[in-house]
């Protein structure tokens, strides 16, 4: 969320609406520019972008494909087991993998772990067949070492649950049911439950899932990885006190990406729903999120797929979490879905660029754009609030909130004095929830905004309004403005 504006947006904000304030269409809107090409959007006022007149085109590039993500391996769901060799679990003994191969595991077991110890060069595949482990305080299944390891269910449920505080081994602390230091790929035809009082799953390298269906329950992050967290299929249901999907490595800010390419993905969280430090790419699957943020990344690009996004802050974030990428977020495909909650919040929010160039957009929103660099957008269906629209308007500021005018207030909208609870200055406008003159603003409704003083208006804190010349000047009564003076006017107390 960007909440401050400078001194020097004010001033530019307050003339411009100076200059159109007869027009009431404007007095509870923004104000807005026209673009006729791709446009950097000015800090000193809110950008509207025409479809029609845009020119020229927007060439996306799509950061991975799908080939380049999956091997074939990771994509067949069932295992060959000519050759593979089966172990029945037991409580309280733990069983440990020592070379490649694939293995069968069976049977009901308490605090039980089966280790992966192989060597680096070593393919493991782990064929669930009627598993269910429960443990106090360790993983249910631990990859020490391996080259890769495959986790594949077969027609039949399969459960891991841990319940207690996870305990150390070693210097290495543990915190999932699914603990991988190497390549993990989730896939097959049956069902693995996975229930933990931290992550779920949890990959220090790169995490895939391609198949089978994966409910998660936990307290932590549901699927969490250091280099990335891909998915081509499967079923995925998370229910989460934190993030859905998680990839960060927090010693490498190049790494830890999130690619999207099928499947169908049910989440909701009490954070993000899908959190990648560098590149967040949807190609494809049916998503449904909802969580305090659903996508969050430095670069989110959506070619693709069926979002259904519900979002108490941010639907779509781009942020400068990774120094090697540029901020963007890119829509070129899709069906994108957004109803976002009420208060300060933002459906499509980058911090740096935003590029529409196709997809379906339906935005439920008061602030459904905000973003800080370069506007494109050269094609793609927009609908906010019920209303098919070829325009794009830049909220930064929270500007829908109040506004120039609202229901009440002339300048200030409800409550909000300068720019209503979310406009100039914060939630507090100039001069604090009061305003100018409180509820009834200059002249209440439809009323006339004062002259600014030379340098424009400062930007009150909330509660705290800007100090007053010397003899300043009260808040004006509800339909009566107070007559400005030399050096401009204090913040009005409300009513």
């Amino acid at each position: 969320m960007k909440k401050g504006i400078a001194l020097l947006v004010c001033t530019a904000l307050l003339t411009a609406a100076l200059a159109g304030c007869g027009a009431k269409a404007e007095s509870a809107g923004t104000q807005t520019q026209t673009q006729t090409q791709t446009q950097t959007s000015p800090v000193t006022a809110s950008a509207v972008s025409t479809q029609g007149t845009v020119t020229g085109t927007a060439a996306v590039t799509a950061v991975y494909t799908a080939d380049d993500q999956f091997s074939e391996r990771d994509l067949e769901q069932t295992a060959d087991l000519s050759g593979a060799e089966t172990i029945a679990l037991e409580s309280g003994r733990d069983v440990t993998i020592t070379q490649a191969g694939v293995y069968v595991l069976r049977g009901t077991a308490e605090n039980t772990t089966v280790i992966v110890e192989a060597g680096d060069e070593d393919k493991v595949q782990l064929v669930l067949d009627g598993v269910s482990i429960t443990n106090t305080d360790f993983p249910c299944i631990y990859v020490k070492n391996a080259d890769k390891v495959f986790l594949t269910t077969t027609e039949t449920e399969n459960a891991l649950t841990v319940t207690g505080a996870f305990r150390a081994d070693g210097d290495t602390g543990t915190d999932a049911a699914i603990y991988a230091k190497d390549d993990l790929t989730l896939n097959g035809t049956g069902i693995l439950t996975i229930s933990s009082t931290d992550n779920g799953v949890s990959c220090k390298d790169d995490l895939k899932i391609t198949g089978g269906t994966l409910i998660i329950t936990c307290a932590s992050d549901a699927l969490e990885a250091k280099d990335s967290i891909r998915a081509a299929g499967g079923s995925i249901t998370i229910v989460t006190e934190k993030d859905g999907l998680h990839a960060e490595d927090g010693d490498d800010d190049t790494t830890g990406y999130v690619y999207i390419s099928g499947g169908t993905l049910n989440i909701k969280a009490g954070d993000d729903a899908i959190h990648a430090v560098t590149v967040l790419q949807i190609d494809g699957g049916t998503l449904t999120l909802e969580a305090a943020e659903a996508l969050e990344g430095t670069h989110v690009q959506v070619n693709g797929g069926t979002l259904d996004i519900s979002a108490s802050d941010d639907g779509i974030n781009a942020s400068h979490k990774s120094k090697s990428m540029d901020v963007a977020v890119e829509i070129t495909g899709g069906s994108i879905t957004i109803k976002m909650g009420s208060g300060d919040t933002d459906a499509i929010d980058s911090n740096g660029d935003l590029t529409i160039t196709g997809g379906a957009l339906d935005i439920t929103a008061q602030s459904p754009f905000d973003y800080d660099g370069t506007l494109t957008h050269t094609g793609g269906t927009i609908t906010v609030n019920g209303q098919e629209t070829d325009t794009i308007t830049n909220q930064f500021g929270g500007m829908m909130g109040g506004g120039f005018g609202g229901q009440q207030g002339g300048f200030g909208g409800q409550q909000g004095g300068f720019g209503g609870k979310g406009g100039f200055g914060g939630k507090g406008g100039f001069g604090g929830k009061g305003g100018f003159g409180g509820k009834g603003g200059f002249g209440g409704q439809g009323g006339n905004p004062p002259e600014p003083p030379e340098g424009g208006f400062p930007g009150g804190q909330e509660g705290q309004p800007p100090q007053p010349p010397e003899g300043g000047f009260p808040g004006g009564q509800e339909g009566h403005p107070p007559q400005p003076s030399e050096g401009g006017f204090p913040g009005g107390q409300e009513g």
